[in-house]
Protein backbone atom coordinates (compact mmCIF):
# COMPACT_ATOMS: atom_id res chain seq x y z
CA UNK A 1 0.00 0.00 0.00
CA UNK A 2 3.08 2.22 0.08
CA UNK A 3 2.74 3.21 -3.25
CA UNK A 4 -0.77 4.11 -3.11
CA UNK A 5 -0.53 5.93 -0.29
CA UNK A 6 2.60 7.85 -2.44
CA UNK A 7 0.37 8.40 -5.30
CA UNK A 8 -2.77 9.93 -3.07
CA UNK A 9 -0.09 12.49 -1.61
CA UNK A 10 0.86 13.82 -4.92
CA UNK A 11 -2.19 13.55 -6.44
CA UNK A 12 -4.79 14.63 -3.95
CA UNK A 13 -6.56 17.94 -3.95
CA UNK A 14 -7.24 20.11 -0.93
CA UNK A 15 -10.68 20.18 -0.23
CA UNK A 16 -12.13 22.96 2.48
CA UNK A 17 -13.88 25.79 0.50
CA UNK A 18 -16.15 25.69 -2.28
CA UNK A 19 -13.66 27.26 -4.96
CA UNK A 20 -12.14 23.71 -4.53
CA UNK A 21 -14.32 22.34 -6.81
CA UNK A 22 -13.08 24.31 -9.44
CA UNK A 23 -10.59 21.74 -11.20
CA UNK A 24 -13.61 19.52 -10.76
CA UNK A 25 -15.71 21.57 -12.75
CA UNK A 26 -12.86 22.23 -15.27
CA UNK A 27 -12.57 18.02 -15.51
CA UNK A 28 -16.37 17.78 -15.89
CA UNK A 29 -15.99 19.50 -18.71
CA UNK A 30 -19.07 19.08 -21.67
CA UNK A 31 -20.23 16.40 -19.82
CA UNK A 32 -24.15 16.34 -20.13
CA UNK A 33 -24.39 13.01 -17.68
CA UNK A 34 -22.56 13.79 -13.97
CA UNK A 35 -23.55 10.80 -11.35
CA UNK A 36 -22.91 12.02 -7.71
CA UNK A 37 -22.41 9.09 -5.71
CA UNK A 38 -22.28 8.41 -1.46
CA UNK A 39 -20.81 5.68 0.47
CA UNK A 40 -24.18 5.55 2.55
CA UNK A 41 -28.22 6.54 2.35
CA UNK A 42 -27.39 8.28 5.82
CA UNK A 43 -24.28 10.56 6.04
CA UNK A 44 -24.74 14.77 5.89
CA UNK A 45 -22.01 16.07 4.48
CA UNK A 46 -22.25 13.47 1.37
CA UNK A 47 -26.06 15.30 0.49
CA UNK A 48 -24.62 18.58 1.42
CA UNK A 49 -21.21 18.59 -1.04
CA UNK A 50 -23.79 17.20 -3.73
CA UNK A 51 -25.77 20.09 -3.17
CA UNK A 52 -22.72 22.17 -3.43
CA UNK A 53 -21.41 20.56 -6.60
CA UNK A 54 -24.92 20.29 -8.01
CA UNK A 55 -25.43 24.19 -7.64
CA UNK A 56 -22.33 25.28 -9.17
CA UNK A 57 -23.57 22.96 -12.36
CA UNK A 58 -26.69 24.36 -12.21
CA UNK A 59 -25.05 27.93 -12.70
CA UNK A 60 -22.23 27.67 -14.69
CA UNK A 61 -23.26 24.94 -16.78
CA UNK A 62 -26.60 25.24 -17.48
CA UNK A 63 -27.72 21.95 -15.95
CA UNK A 64 -31.94 21.16 -15.29
CA UNK A 65 -32.42 18.14 -14.34
CA UNK A 66 -31.76 16.34 -11.00
CA UNK A 67 -32.36 12.22 -10.53
CA UNK A 68 -32.42 10.80 -7.53
CA UNK A 69 -32.40 7.28 -6.00
CA UNK A 70 -36.13 7.72 -4.80
CA UNK A 71 -39.30 6.34 -6.01
CA UNK A 72 -41.05 8.50 -8.87
CA UNK A 73 -44.28 9.57 -6.88
CA UNK A 74 -42.79 11.08 -4.26
CA UNK A 75 -40.00 12.90 -5.93
CA UNK A 76 -42.72 13.92 -8.29
CA UNK A 77 -44.14 16.39 -5.22
CA UNK A 78 -40.93 17.72 -4.80
CA UNK A 79 -40.60 18.87 -8.78
CA UNK A 80 -43.98 20.44 -8.21
CA UNK A 81 -42.65 22.01 -5.52
CA UNK A 82 -39.54 23.74 -6.96
CA UNK A 83 -41.24 24.72 -10.60
CA UNK A 84 -44.23 26.61 -8.34
CA UNK A 85 -46.86 23.67 -9.25
CA UNK A 86 -47.54 22.66 -5.32
CA UNK A 87 -50.41 23.53 -3.01
CA UNK A 88 -47.41 23.40 -0.42
CA UNK A 89 -45.63 26.83 0.62
CA UNK A 90 -44.25 24.66 3.55
CA UNK A 91 -41.24 22.95 2.25
CA UNK A 92 -40.68 20.66 5.21
CA UNK A 93 -44.58 19.88 5.39
CA UNK A 94 -44.09 18.68 2.26
CA UNK A 95 -41.28 16.59 2.11
CA UNK A 96 -42.93 14.64 5.13
CA UNK A 97 -46.01 14.71 3.42
CA UNK A 98 -43.78 13.09 0.35
CA UNK A 99 -41.76 10.84 2.04
CA UNK A 100 -44.20 8.74 4.55
CA UNK A 101 -42.51 5.07 3.05
CA UNK A 102 -39.61 3.38 4.58
CA UNK A 103 -36.84 5.02 4.52
CA UNK A 104 -38.24 7.97 4.65
CA UNK A 105 -35.18 9.95 6.37
CA UNK A 106 -32.95 9.32 2.69
CA UNK A 107 -35.03 12.48 1.09
CA UNK A 108 -37.32 13.78 4.15
CA UNK A 109 -34.48 15.58 6.04
CA UNK A 110 -32.90 18.89 6.71
CA UNK A 111 -30.37 18.37 4.03
CA UNK A 112 -32.70 17.94 1.24
CA UNK A 113 -34.72 20.78 2.81
CA UNK A 114 -31.93 23.51 2.41
CA UNK A 115 -31.48 21.97 -1.33
CA UNK A 116 -35.06 22.39 -1.71
CA UNK A 117 -35.56 25.93 -0.85
CA UNK A 118 -32.61 26.63 -2.80
CA UNK A 119 -33.94 25.14 -6.09
CA UNK A 120 -37.29 26.70 -5.60
CA UNK A 121 -35.84 30.06 -5.10
CA UNK A 122 -33.70 29.48 -8.17
CA UNK A 123 -36.09 28.47 -10.36
CA UNK A 124 -38.83 31.44 -9.48
CA UNK A 125 -36.54 33.76 -11.71
CA UNK A 126 -36.38 31.30 -14.56
CA UNK A 127 -38.75 30.57 -17.69
CA UNK A 128 -40.08 26.75 -17.83
CA UNK A 129 -37.66 25.49 -20.03
CA UNK A 130 -34.62 26.62 -17.91
CA UNK A 131 -36.55 25.22 -14.57
CA UNK A 132 -34.21 22.53 -12.48
CA UNK A 133 -36.32 19.70 -11.95
CA UNK A 134 -36.33 16.85 -9.45
CA UNK A 135 -37.16 13.24 -10.30
CA UNK A 136 -36.99 10.06 -8.80
CA UNK A 137 -36.06 7.07 -11.18
CA UNK A 138 -36.54 4.34 -8.45
CA UNK A 139 -38.73 1.21 -8.91
CA UNK A 140 -40.29 -0.06 -6.04
CA UNK A 141 -43.40 2.27 -6.11
CA UNK A 142 -45.63 -0.41 -8.42
CA UNK A 143 -49.37 0.46 -6.14
CA UNK A 144 -48.36 4.08 -5.64
CA UNK A 145 -47.88 4.64 -9.28
CA UNK A 146 -51.00 2.74 -10.36
CA UNK A 147 -52.61 4.71 -8.06
CA UNK A 148 -51.63 8.20 -9.90
CA UNK A 149 -51.97 6.86 -13.10
CA UNK A 150 -56.00 5.71 -12.35
CA UNK A 151 -56.43 9.16 -10.01
CA UNK A 152 -54.72 11.31 -13.49
CA UNK A 153 -57.01 9.82 -16.18
CA UNK A 154 -60.41 9.62 -13.83
CA UNK A 155 -59.92 13.26 -13.90
CA UNK A 156 -59.13 13.92 -17.07
CA UNK A 157 -60.14 10.87 -19.50
CA UNK A 158 -62.91 9.61 -17.45
CA UNK A 159 -64.13 7.94 -20.67
CA UNK A 160 -60.56 6.70 -22.40
CA UNK A 161 -59.65 3.35 -22.82
CA UNK A 162 -56.13 4.27 -20.49
CA UNK A 163 -58.51 4.41 -17.64
CA UNK A 164 -59.72 0.82 -18.37
CA UNK A 165 -56.22 -0.44 -18.63
CA UNK A 166 -54.90 1.26 -15.93
CA UNK A 167 -58.26 -0.28 -13.70
CA UNK A 168 -57.02 -3.63 -15.21
CA UNK A 169 -53.50 -3.75 -14.04
CA UNK A 170 -54.67 -2.60 -10.51
CA UNK A 171 -57.35 -5.11 -10.18
CA UNK A 172 -54.55 -7.69 -11.02
CA UNK A 173 -52.36 -6.30 -8.11
CA UNK A 174 -54.87 -5.54 -5.76
CA UNK A 175 -55.62 -9.33 -4.13
CA UNK A 176 -51.54 -8.86 -2.68
CA UNK A 177 -52.68 -5.56 -0.73
CA UNK A 178 -50.05 -3.63 -1.59
CA UNK A 179 -47.75 -6.08 -0.24
CA UNK A 180 -44.88 -6.90 -3.17
CA UNK A 181 -43.47 -10.07 -1.20
CA UNK A 182 -46.82 -11.80 -1.79
CA UNK A 183 -47.23 -10.52 -5.85
CA UNK A 184 -43.25 -11.66 -5.67
CA UNK A 185 -43.96 -15.31 -4.23
CA UNK A 186 -47.41 -15.90 -5.82
CA UNK A 187 -45.39 -15.52 -9.48
CA UNK A 188 -43.90 -18.72 -8.52
CA UNK A 189 -46.59 -20.92 -9.52
CA UNK A 190 -48.37 -17.94 -12.17
CA UNK A 191 -46.88 -18.11 -15.39
CA UNK A 192 -47.84 -14.51 -16.40
CA UNK A 193 -48.53 -12.92 -13.30
CA UNK A 194 -49.82 -9.24 -14.21
CA UNK A 195 -47.21 -8.91 -17.12
CA UNK A 196 -50.18 -8.59 -19.51
CA UNK A 197 -51.92 -5.93 -17.89
CA UNK A 198 -48.93 -3.85 -16.97
CA UNK A 199 -47.80 -4.29 -21.11
CA UNK A 200 -51.12 -3.02 -22.46
CA UNK A 201 -51.10 -0.41 -19.49
CA UNK A 202 -47.76 1.15 -20.86
CA UNK A 203 -48.25 0.53 -24.70
CA UNK A 204 -51.66 2.64 -24.25
CA UNK A 205 -50.43 5.16 -22.97
CA UNK A 206 -47.32 5.69 -25.13
CA UNK A 207 -49.73 5.78 -27.75
CA UNK A 208 -51.61 8.46 -26.56
CA UNK A 209 -49.53 10.57 -24.48
CA UNK A 210 -49.61 13.60 -26.80
CA UNK A 211 -52.91 14.08 -25.25
CA UNK A 212 -51.99 15.06 -22.20
CA UNK A 213 -49.23 17.29 -22.41
CA UNK A 214 -49.79 20.64 -19.86
CA UNK A 215 -47.65 23.05 -19.18
CA UNK A 216 -46.96 21.13 -15.89
CA UNK A 217 -45.40 18.02 -17.07
CA UNK A 218 -48.26 15.37 -16.60
CA UNK A 219 -47.74 13.83 -19.78
CA UNK A 220 -44.43 13.15 -18.44
CA UNK A 221 -46.23 12.05 -15.05
CA UNK A 222 -48.52 9.52 -16.36
CA UNK A 223 -45.77 7.44 -18.45
CA UNK A 224 -43.42 7.49 -15.78
CA UNK A 225 -45.73 5.97 -13.52
CA UNK A 226 -47.25 3.25 -15.97
CA UNK A 227 -43.58 2.51 -16.46
CA UNK A 228 -42.87 2.10 -13.08
CA UNK A 229 -45.71 -0.21 -12.56
CA UNK A 230 -44.52 -2.14 -15.66
CA UNK A 231 -40.76 -2.38 -14.58
CA UNK A 232 -41.42 -2.96 -10.84
CA UNK A 233 -43.79 -5.95 -11.94
CA UNK A 234 -40.84 -7.21 -13.27
CA UNK A 235 -38.77 -6.21 -10.13
CA UNK A 236 -40.61 -7.87 -8.06
CA UNK A 237 -41.11 -11.40 -9.71
CA UNK A 238 -37.06 -11.54 -10.50
CA UNK A 239 -36.71 -10.80 -6.41
CA UNK A 240 -37.83 -14.23 -5.44
CA UNK A 241 -36.14 -15.55 -8.04
CA UNK A 242 -32.38 -14.00 -8.14
CA UNK A 243 -30.51 -11.15 -6.08
CA UNK A 244 -28.49 -10.87 -8.92
CA UNK A 245 -31.83 -11.05 -11.38
CA UNK A 246 -33.68 -8.54 -9.42
CA UNK A 247 -30.66 -5.87 -9.23
CA UNK A 248 -30.36 -5.83 -12.72
CA UNK A 249 -33.70 -4.99 -13.06
CA UNK A 250 -33.75 -2.36 -10.73
CA UNK A 251 -30.31 -0.61 -12.59
CA UNK A 252 -31.71 -1.29 -15.80
CA UNK A 253 -35.16 0.45 -14.90
CA UNK A 254 -33.02 3.28 -13.40
CA UNK A 255 -31.53 4.28 -16.43
CA UNK A 256 -34.65 3.91 -18.70
CA UNK A 257 -36.08 6.50 -16.61
CA UNK A 258 -32.94 8.46 -16.87
CA UNK A 259 -33.22 8.37 -20.73
CA UNK A 260 -37.07 8.73 -20.76
CA UNK A 261 -36.29 12.30 -18.55
CA UNK A 262 -33.69 13.00 -20.60
CA UNK A 263 -35.46 12.53 -23.95
CA UNK A 264 -38.66 14.64 -22.42
CA UNK A 265 -36.12 17.66 -21.78
CA UNK A 266 -34.78 17.72 -25.29
CA UNK A 267 -31.23 17.01 -27.22
CA UNK A 268 -29.76 19.44 -24.74
CA UNK A 269 -30.90 17.82 -21.43
CA UNK A 270 -28.09 17.79 -19.15
CA UNK A 271 -28.37 15.51 -16.03
CA UNK A 272 -27.29 15.49 -12.79
CA UNK A 273 -27.91 11.97 -10.66
CA UNK A 274 -27.37 11.16 -6.94
CA UNK A 275 -27.50 7.46 -6.24
CA UNK A 276 -25.42 5.08 -3.92
CA UNK A 277 -22.02 4.65 -5.08
CA UNK A 278 -22.84 1.01 -5.75
CA UNK A 279 -24.86 2.45 -8.29
CA UNK A 280 -23.41 5.37 -9.93
CA UNK A 281 -19.46 3.12 -10.14
CA UNK A 282 -18.80 1.51 -13.14
CA UNK A 283 -19.60 -2.38 -11.87
CA UNK A 284 -18.04 -3.68 -14.41
CA UNK A 285 -14.40 -2.20 -11.85
CA UNK A 286 -15.80 -4.17 -9.04
CA UNK A 287 -16.46 -7.67 -8.05
CA UNK A 288 -20.45 -7.44 -9.19
CA UNK A 289 -18.51 -8.22 -13.07
CA UNK A 290 -17.93 -11.47 -11.15
CA UNK A 291 -21.92 -12.33 -10.76
CA UNK A 292 -22.67 -10.62 -13.99
CA UNK A 293 -24.26 -7.53 -12.06
CA UNK A 294 -24.93 -4.30 -13.69
CA UNK A 295 -25.28 -0.91 -12.56
CA UNK A 296 -26.42 2.50 -13.82
CA UNK A 297 -23.16 4.30 -13.95
CA UNK A 298 -21.99 0.66 -16.43
CA UNK A 299 -24.87 1.00 -18.69
CA UNK A 300 -24.59 4.62 -18.98
CA UNK A 301 -20.96 4.38 -19.51
CA UNK A 302 -21.60 1.52 -22.97
CA UNK A 303 -24.84 3.90 -24.28
CA UNK A 304 -22.84 7.44 -24.44
CA UNK A 305 -19.78 8.80 -25.49
CA UNK A 306 -17.07 8.51 -22.88
CA UNK A 307 -16.57 12.10 -22.30
CA UNK A 308 -20.38 12.35 -22.07
CA UNK A 309 -20.51 10.60 -18.66
CA UNK A 310 -18.77 11.72 -15.38
CA UNK A 311 -19.13 9.76 -12.29
CA UNK A 312 -17.94 11.31 -8.52
CA UNK A 313 -17.64 8.63 -6.02
CA UNK A 314 -17.55 8.89 -2.37
CA UNK A 315 -15.49 8.42 1.05
CA UNK A 316 -15.17 8.51 4.26
CA UNK A 317 -13.00 7.16 7.30
CA UNK A 318 -15.26 7.37 10.01
CA UNK A 319 -17.93 9.17 12.16
CA UNK A 320 -21.40 8.70 12.59
CA UNK A 321 -24.76 7.30 10.02
CA UNK A 322 -28.25 7.36 10.12
CA UNK A 323 -29.64 3.57 9.55
CA UNK A 324 -31.48 0.71 10.51
CA UNK A 325 -30.76 -2.89 11.79
CA UNK A 326 -33.05 -4.65 9.34
CA UNK A 327 -35.24 -3.82 6.46
CA UNK A 328 -38.13 -1.73 7.74
CA UNK A 329 -37.53 -0.78 11.50
CA UNK A 330 -37.05 2.83 12.51
CA UNK A 331 -33.71 4.12 12.15
CA UNK A 332 -30.88 5.05 14.59
CA UNK A 333 -27.91 6.82 14.77
CA UNK A 334 -24.96 4.80 14.26
CA UNK A 335 -21.03 4.37 14.70
CA UNK A 336 -18.82 4.28 11.70
CA UNK A 337 -15.73 2.79 13.10
CA UNK A 338 -12.26 3.59 11.19
CA UNK A 339 -11.85 1.97 8.14
CA UNK A 340 -10.75 -1.23 7.61
CA UNK A 341 -7.02 -1.15 7.64
CA UNK A 342 -5.72 -1.51 3.74
CA UNK A 343 -8.74 -0.93 2.57
CA UNK A 344 -9.64 2.59 0.37
CA UNK A 345 -10.56 4.48 2.93
CA UNK A 346 -7.61 3.76 5.64
CA UNK A 347 -5.12 4.04 2.78
CA UNK A 348 -6.40 7.98 2.10
CA UNK A 349 -6.31 8.54 5.44
CA UNK A 350 -3.08 7.07 5.88
CA UNK A 351 -2.10 9.73 2.87
CA UNK A 352 -3.26 12.72 5.38
CA UNK A 353 -5.98 12.88 7.94
CA UNK A 354 -7.93 15.85 5.26
CA UNK A 355 -10.24 16.30 3.71
CA UNK A 356 -9.19 15.51 0.06
CA UNK A 357 -10.23 14.73 -3.85
CA UNK A 358 -8.61 12.61 -6.79
CA UNK A 359 -9.35 13.17 -10.46
CA UNK A 360 -8.58 10.63 -12.14
CA UNK A 361 -6.96 11.33 -15.90
CA UNK A 362 -4.39 9.41 -18.29
CA UNK A 363 -1.26 10.81 -16.39
CA UNK A 364 -2.17 8.82 -13.19
CA UNK A 365 -5.45 6.72 -13.84
CA UNK A 366 -3.19 3.41 -13.77
CA UNK A 367 -1.72 4.52 -10.49
CA UNK A 368 -5.04 3.76 -8.72
CA UNK A 369 -6.53 0.50 -10.98
CA UNK A 370 -5.07 -2.24 -8.71
CA UNK A 371 -7.79 -4.24 -6.59
CA UNK A 372 -8.99 -2.43 -3.05
CA UNK A 373 -11.91 -2.93 -1.10
CA UNK A 374 -13.99 0.24 -0.24
CA UNK A 375 -16.76 0.49 1.94
CA UNK A 376 -20.49 0.86 1.23
CA UNK A 377 -23.20 1.18 3.89
CA UNK A 378 -26.97 1.27 3.07
CA UNK A 379 -29.70 1.55 4.82
CA UNK A 380 -29.72 -1.53 6.42
CA UNK A 381 -26.28 -1.87 8.38
CA UNK A 382 -24.33 -3.41 11.35
CA UNK A 383 -20.72 -1.64 12.53
CA UNK A 384 -20.14 -4.60 14.20
CA UNK A 385 -20.30 -6.79 11.12
CA UNK A 386 -19.00 -4.29 8.80
CA UNK A 387 -15.64 -5.88 7.94
CA UNK A 388 -17.65 -9.07 6.50
CA UNK A 389 -20.12 -7.60 3.66
CA UNK A 390 -19.24 -3.69 3.42
CA UNK A 391 -16.24 -3.92 1.44
CA UNK A 392 -16.23 -3.66 -2.19
CA UNK A 393 -13.47 -4.90 -4.08
CA UNK A 394 -13.18 -2.47 -7.16
CA UNK A 395 -10.23 -0.63 -9.24
CA UNK A 396 -11.09 2.54 -8.04
CA UNK A 397 -9.85 4.67 -11.03
CA UNK A 398 -11.49 2.50 -13.61
CA UNK A 399 -14.74 2.90 -11.35
CA UNK A 400 -14.69 6.50 -10.81
CA UNK A 401 -13.77 9.77 -12.70
CA UNK A 402 -12.89 11.62 -9.56
CA UNK A 403 -13.80 10.72 -5.81
CA UNK A 404 -14.50 12.82 -2.74
CA UNK A 405 -12.62 11.15 0.53
CA UNK A 406 -14.56 13.34 3.44
CA UNK A 407 -12.38 11.98 6.92
CA UNK A 408 -14.58 12.68 9.61
CA UNK A 409 -18.08 12.71 8.65
CA UNK A 410 -21.91 13.12 10.42
CA UNK A 411 -25.21 11.43 10.70
CA UNK A 412 -27.96 12.77 8.13
CA UNK A 413 -30.74 15.00 10.04
CA UNK A 414 -34.13 13.28 9.58
CA UNK A 415 -37.45 15.50 9.77
CA UNK A 416 -39.10 14.01 12.74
Amino acid sequence: MKNLKESIQRYALPLSMNEDFNPLLEAIGEAKIVLLGEASHGTSEFYKVRAEISKRLIKEKGFTLIAVEGNWPSTQQVNRFVKGYSKYSNVKEMLQSAFERWPAWMWANEEITEFTAWLRTYNDNKVKEDKVGFYGIDVYSLWESLDEVIRYLKETDPNGVDLQFAQRAFSCFEPFNGHPETYALSTLDISEACIEEVSKLIKSIRAHEDNFKDEEENDLNLKMNAMVAQNAEEYYRAMVRSDNLSWNVRDEHMVEAINEIMDYDGKNAKIIIWEHNTHIGDASATDMKDAGMLNVGQILRLQNRKDNVFAVGFGTYSGTVVAADEWGIPYKKEKVPPARKDSWEDVLHEAGAEDKMLIFNEENRYLFNQWIGHRAIGVVYNPAFEAYGNYVPSKISERYNAFIYLEHTQALRPLD
